[in-house]
């Protein structure tokens, strides 16, 4: 008999839809996400009132709702777990508004779980979506449908949570976004490798294309099309850099209209509720990890966090990455995959593949959401396949985050409530440099390429030690051949400040 206070899933639910297609109905936030929970619901196969019995709802922010200076365009609810409880005729004691983070929903069925264990909860639901893709197409037609709702009631906000992801001399240097961030670290992988930058982009591409495949036969994928490793590595017009060394089609897919949803219950409530015991997934171990702010890391090519989280999430569930059925990496980028194989030694031709859902550039980026839809995918398959186990790999900022879950139907032990842990932060930061220097060493760049000019960003090392942020003087041919190469890689740098602060570094 598993005890009644045991966490166990016993729901998951997709909902997505694609602008334009038949049945296409351009839902909103609060509408793909109150679909996604009512699947979940009846995913459990339960005789009895599921969303009666829920009394903690978890909403994901949204993208839109993920930073101080963004607003929804269309507006949103003034409560949004309220506004997605109610689509389903719940009413939970709790209310949460996440913080953002790709990785939170993954540490959330950890947090649930223990807390349920322990008592104090019977039900909790994770939920979120994504709407970009019909807030794009409505807005190019002129149309701006109202999407607030006056929801009131309590809840909790948890914040926006992106203190640990503020890198001020990065952003002022131009790299303002995921893309450029992550190609800084991309880029240290590849000189660290050695590789030159038209090798590794078929690297990428032979990453990758696995994955499409598995996209073109998900339902739920945002681009549903097989593409080869060549066309992926390929630049093209419709597949041009956007920052070295990415083409467009290998980085997330933000245009999504996308929804997914994860309920946990205790086997007590599961057992009342009428949930069938073939439903019920139990969860062997939840890690979370903080890695130290990007241009802080000893290594700029590594992510000793996320590689930290999985090893200790194998090590409590008892088992090892060959014991794994089932693989889902966090795949905003090539290099949060890359690090667990460079750990793990897995290849991207692994027959048991590295998603489960097609992967964030082809499946789609649902924003903060996207490995609640992992997360029900390792569900299904661990259903179907009694005794196996999956893992599911949730990534958060620029690698600043990372929790692991581990799944099966093979039940698992919370007599002790100790399956859930978060790891300690390192504390080798590298320090930055302070006041004016003058010269420095290239540890790593990247080149945003876009319509308005190209922007080349570089972190590099003082005599000193001390990391020094600026941008290259692509003006001057020394340095633009240095960089357009791909090899500026351990060059000499004159570097001079404006009276904004910003660093310029010419070739020496």
């Amino acid at each position: 008999m598993i005890a009644d206070n045991t966490p166990v899933i016993i729901g998951v639910g997709h909902y997505s839809e694609r602008v334009g297609e038949p049945g296409y109905e351009a839902l909103s936030y609060m509408d793909l996400a109150g679909r996604a929970l009512s699947a979940a619901i009846a995913d459990s196969a339960a005789s009895g009132d599921v969303a009666g019995a829920i009394d903690t709802l978890a909403a994901i922010r949204a993208f839109e709702m993920s930073r101080p200076d963004r607003k929804p365009p269309f507006g949103a609810a003034d409560n949004v777990p309220r506004a997605i409880a109610r689509r389903v005729g719940a009413n939970p004691a709790r209310a949460i508004l996440t913080t953002t983070g790709g990785q939170t929903n993954q540490q959330l069925v950890g947090e649930f779980a223990t807390v349920i264990a322990a008592g104090d909860s019977a039900c909790a639901v994770i939920v979120g979506s994504e709407a970009i893709s019909t807030v794009l197409a409505l807005s190019a037609k002129g149309e701006t449908p109202d999407w607030s709702e006056a929801i009131g009631g309590d809840f909790e906000d948890q914040g926006f949570g992106v203190e640990e992801l503020l890198e001020p001399a990065l952003m002022a240097h131009g790299a303002t976004g995921a893309i450029p961030l992550y190609a800084l670290a991309e880029n240290a992988r590849r000189h660290r490798l050695g590789m030159g930058l038209d090798e590794y982009r078929r690297e990428i591409g032979k990453l990758f294309a696995p994955f499409t495949r598995v996209a073109a036969a998900n339902p739920h994928s945002a681009a549903p099309v097989e593409r080869s490793a060549e066309e992926l590595a390929a630049i093209t017009d419709r597949n041009r850099i956007v920052a070295e060394p990415y083409p467009r089609m290998t980085v997330a897919r933000d245009q999504v209209n996308q929804a997914a949803a994860v309920i946990l219950a205790s086997a007590g409530l599961a057992r009342a509720l009428g949930v069938p015991e073939d439903r019920w997934v139990h969860i062997h171990a939840v890690t979370a990890a903080t890695e130290l702010k990007l241009s802080q890391r000893p290594d700029l090519s590594g992510n000793p966090a996320s590689l930290a989280s999985v090893d200790a999430a194998l090590a409590r569930a008892g088992k090892g990455i060959g014991d794994m059925a089932y693989l889902d990496f966090y795949s905003c980028f090539a290099i949060p995959v890359f690090n667990q194989c460079d750990h793990f030694g897995l290849t991207a031709d692994d027959p048991r593949g590295l998603t489960l859902t097609g992967g964030l550039p082809f499946f789609g980026g649902a924003g903060n959401n996207y490995s609640a839809h992992a997360i029900a995918e390792a569900v299904q398959r661990v259903r179907g396949d009694r005794g196996s186990f999956a893992l599911v790999g949730a990534n958060g900022g620029w690698m600043s985050k990372y929790a692991t879950g581990i799944y099966s139907a093979v039940p698992a032990d919370w007599s002790g409530n100790d399956r859930f842990s978060v790891l300690p932060k390192a504390t080798d930061t590298v320090p930055p440099a302070r006041g004016p220097v003058e010269n420095a060493t290239v540890e790593t760049y990247t080149i945003n390429r876009s319509p308005r000019g190209d922007v080349a960003i570089f972190i590099g090392r003082t005599q000193a030690g001390e990391r020094v942020v600026g941008n290259a003087d692509l003006a001057d041919p020394a340095t633009a051949q240095a960089f357009e190469s791909g090899e500026p890689f351990g060059r000499w740098l004159a570097l001079r400040q404006d009276e904004r602060g910003r660093t310029t570094g010419r070739v020496a």
